[in-house]
């Protein structure tokens, strides 16, 4: 059975003396670098070519069932790349592909979403350089920039690095640190980490292809230092005020921006019979003043004021931006009037 997808035209045969490069990846972000790339390598002293593009099976829609491509997948219909889209990356009909009809010389991956087997990493003479958001080895894994953000990094930054066959742990070629604002969400940081890393990338692709830079040369990774990425799980989105001080639970809606977003649950009126609502938090910023510790919500005394939220330490988080259950995202001023005049808390020893 067939297990790819072939989205454009074979791979370019043109015997040129380019290395040929096989570029990995299925987000947004991934697809700008692609497009980066793509446009450095056609320019006249480009030493390199983009010969095809690997990136997750397209999505079928709900209604009227038709599949959409990962973001990836679109830029390299687009550009008119040949395009694969394996189930998995291990399956031996997509490695025989690349082995006989690709035959890549050097693979870029960003956010592709697969492992890659021992058998793929062994086929470019050049190897597979990946672009990973952080600054290894601190955050190796599938949440780097959310981990980072949620530990108050600062500053934060990029690597790029050879694939090894365990997770982000290849030697480094690249590694460029960012100063970043104190309110800093992963929705905008993201994306610039993935561009100062391609622009790193595109800078080491000739010593790569030259062999100046090899597995050997690159600089190995203190593993004294790991610090891990875990995956995130949706239920790390709820703040918990009487465990969090106001930065932590700052951070933290800063670094699950994304996904999973964060939230709260509130008691609005004095009726404790009425149902919580839950709350996404979406935009907050850190108080520098403390306060007695409540579980009462207020509005601050000035015009562009958010909800005054006192942890159990008694810092100060203040809600500039929410979203109630089923509504829209708010400021705070259209939030409190809303509520008619009825008081609010927050609740704790509630989960979903």
């Amino acid at each position: 059975s067939i297990i790819f997808t072939s989205i454009s035209s074979s791979p370019d045969d043109d015997s040129s003396e380019k290395a040929r490069i096989l570029f990995l990846g299925t987000p947004d972000v991934a697809a700008t670098s692609l497009k980066t790339i793509y446009e450095q390598s056609q320019s006249p002293d480009s030493q390199y070519e983009v010969v095809g593009v690997v990136t997750q099976p397209p999505k079928r829609r709900k209604r009227r069932g038709k599949e959409i491509p990962s973001p990836v997948g679109l830029v390299a219909e687009e550009l008119g790349i040949y395009t694969l889209c394996p189930e998995k990356a291990r399956d031996a009909d997509f490695l025989d592909e690349l082995e006989n009809d690709v035959r890549p010389d050097l693979c870029i991956t960003a956010a592709y979403g697969q492992y890659l087997p021992k058998r793929f990493l062994a086929l470019p003479k050049f190897g597979t350089l990946n672009i990973h958001p952080s600054l290894l080895p601190r955050w190796r894994g599938a949440s780097p920039v959310q981990r980072s953000l949620e530990a108050g990094d600062n500053p934060v930054g990029v690597s790029v690095l050879f694939t090894v066959s365990k997770m982000d742990a290849g030697p480094i070629v690249a590694q460029e640190s960012l100063e970043i604002d104190e309110n800093e969400q992963a929705t905008t940081l993201l994306p610039t980490l993935f561009d100062i890393g391609t622009k790193s990338l595109i800078d080491a692709l000739p010593k790569v292809i030259k062999g100046d830079i090899t597995m050997d040369t690159a600089t190995v990774q203190d593993e004294s230092l790991v610090a891990e990425a875990s995956m995130i799980d949706s239920s790390e989105g709820q703040l918990w005020p009487t465990k969090m001080s106001a930065q932590e639970c700052h951070n933290r809606v800063r670094g699950f921006s994304m996904w999973p977003g964060t939230f709260l649950y509130f008691q609005v009126g004095d009726d404790e019979s009425n149902d919580p609502v839950k709350v996404k938090v979406v935009e907050t910023r850190v108080l520098d003043e403390t306060a007695e510790p409540t579980n009462v919500i207020e509005i601050g005394p000035k015009k562009k004021d958010g909800l005054r939220l006192v942890c159990s330490d008694g810092s100060v988080l203040e809600m500039l931006k929410v979203q109630p259950a089923t509504r829209n995202v708010m400021d705070a001023k259209s939030f409190v009037n809303g509520l008619q005049g009825n008081s609010v808390r927050w609740l704790s020893g509630l989960d979903e």
